[in-house]
């Protein structure tokens, strides 16, 4: 299994929030965001702040994908 952070970044197109709104004012780092982006694992302290942000869900933000070859 592999994390998707896709439907975070629809959910800030639909708010008009840009990533660097988030990341500015979530305080995250540059590294983390660069993770979000290439969908890598974040701490889960980072995702429930983000949610926290957007007043959503953690299922809102992130998907766990299954892999083809698992």
């Amino acid at each position: 299994m592999k994390i998707s952070y896709k439907k975070l970044w629809i959910l800030l197109i639909e708010k008009e929030i840009s990533p660097a709104t988030l990341r500015k004012d979530l305080n995250i780092a540059t590294g983390t965001m660069t993770k979000l982006r290439k969908n890598e694992e974040v701490a889960l302290s980072v995702l429930l702040r983000i949610c926290g942000y957007l007043d959503c869900n953690i299922g809102d933000i992130c998907d766990a994908v299954k892999i083809d070859n698992e």
